[in-house]
């Protein structure tokens, strides 16, 4: 695609940047064949190749964004799909950011609809904060009746209780093995720790039967993620730097062989944690390091650990579901479906599996039309296999998907852990 940026322009590293990205793409529209709001709204606008023309646009002409871009560019759930499908290698993920940071920079949003987004970004990263937030939820739940859809919509993520996790709180939990093979540090999470403790727990609990040692460091609480997608730049980058700097002394100073996490947005983050700092002359090489150290949960534990899987009883069929921060956005796919399928158990191929659920972050808040059309046929096609469970390595699309169905669903690395000689995740004890 011709660029026609000034040379001043291209002294902006994002500009800079975001014109390579442009000129690569080739305008072929292959990626609307995956596109998720395209396949849904059919505007060509909603598609990644109209959304680039809209970046395009702003950014060539130094022009605020307007109302209809804005809704174009807010639409898009950053999914990732479009650059497996793109023939051309164009990078639709740094040039989403770089659009929705213009944005948010440029464009005055309504003033309910900014405070709302503002509050988002304030109480979902913070897990203290969210815990006091979802407690409050139970008591509000009986007189949801009262509130608007989009409040009452929002309220239905919620859990119906809150769990405590099975483990101490602790910096290091040691292996159990007597012997120490390597040495992890784990990203707990947002708001996963508050929803599904239980994750992390089967995640130490497995590395650590292994002879992993693994690390937690409790000043870290947030990737960055849901306040970088939103644009929040400012926000995001404090949670980067401070995961930035805390990991890299720790690998300074005490070892580690890798940063783990076990939710696939966070993940996709964390190894961009590179790109975002690679004009920045005290932070890039620190943040290099820290990408390079990254690496999903399955992904560690296929290609480092040889795991003791112990036979089961019952043999089940599980449709496994590949997140689009996997699958598309950390290319990992085929690692947690060769850990599940060491297990004895049939692992099923989900219809259209390359298509996403509707979570996307705060997606499921923010656009929830659009996310109810994508749950519903991802919900359907999941049934039309008739699985035991399902499995899935993030939890925005596990309470997502759990919305829409009466089929458990557990993350991956329970079903591992479980399978390897720990406790049977307990949403399919009845099974």
């Amino acid at each position: 695609m011709q660029t026609t940026f000034s040379d001043n322009q291209l002294n902006d590293t994002e500009n800079k940047s975001s014109e390579k990205i442009i000129r690569k793409c080739v305008h072929c529209g292959m990626c609307n064949s995956t596109c998720p709001t395209y396949n849904v709204l059919g505007d060509e606008l909603d598609g990644p190749r109209g959304r680039i023309y809209l970046i395009k646009d702003m950014l060539e002409n130094n022009k605020p964004a307007n109302e209809k871009i804005v809704k174009h560019i807010d639409r898009c759930l950053s999914c990732y799909a479009c650059m497996t499908t793109c023939p051309s290698g164009v990078n639709y993920m740094h040039l989403i950011d770089h659009g929705r940071n213009h944005i948010e920079r440029t464009y005055k949003r309504p003033f309910i609809q900014k405070s709302f987004r503002n509050i988002l970004a304030f109480i979902l990263p913070n897990p203290r904060i969210f815990k006091y937030f979802a407690f409050l939820s139970k008591l509000i739940m009986p007189f949801k009746f009262m509130l608007p859809n989009f409040i009452k919509n929002s309220l239905s993520l919620m859990p119906s209780k809150i769990k405590k996790s099975s483990l101490k709180d602790k910096k290091i939990y040691r292996s159990t093995t007597g012997k120490t093979v390597s040495r992890v540090a784990l990203l707990t999470g947002c708001v996963q720790r508050v929803l599904s403790p239980e994750i992390n727990d089967s995640t130490i609990k497995i590395l650590n039967r292994h002879s992993v040692e693994v690390v937690v460091l409790p000043e870290i609480d947030c990737c960055g993620s849901l306040s970088h997608h939103m644009g929040k730049e400012k926000d995001a980058h404090k949670y980067f730097m401070k995961n930035i700097n805390l990991w890299h002394e720790e690998y300074l100073n005490n070892g580690l062989d890798a940063i783990l996490s076990n939710t696939s947005g966070c993940g996709t983050t964390l190894k961009d944690y590179g790109f975002i700092f690679r004009d920045n002359p005290e932070m890039k090489k620190k943040a290099k390091k820290i990408s390079e150290l990254s690496k999903d949960i399955t992904e560690f534990l296929f290609n480092n650990l040889k795991l003791n899987y112990v036979e089961s009883n019952k043999k089940y069929k599980i449709a496994y579901h590949s997140a689009c921060s996997m699958q598309h956005g950390q290319r990992v796919h085929q690692e947690p479906i060769e850990l599940l399928k060491k297990t004895g158990n049939e692992v099923l191929e989900i219809p259209d599996g390359h298509l996403c659920c509707g979570s996307a972050g705060t997606y499921n808040i923010l656009q929830q039309n659009i996310a109810r059309k994508l749950l519903k046929d991802k919900v359907s096609n999941i049934e039309k296999i008739s699985p035991d469970f399902i499995s899935t390595g993030n939890i925005g699309c596990m309470t997502q998907i759990s919305s829409g169905t009466k089929l458990p669903i557990i993350h991956t690395v329970e079903v591992i852990d479980w399978l390897t000689g720990g406790e049977r995740p307990e949403k399919i004890k009845n099974l």
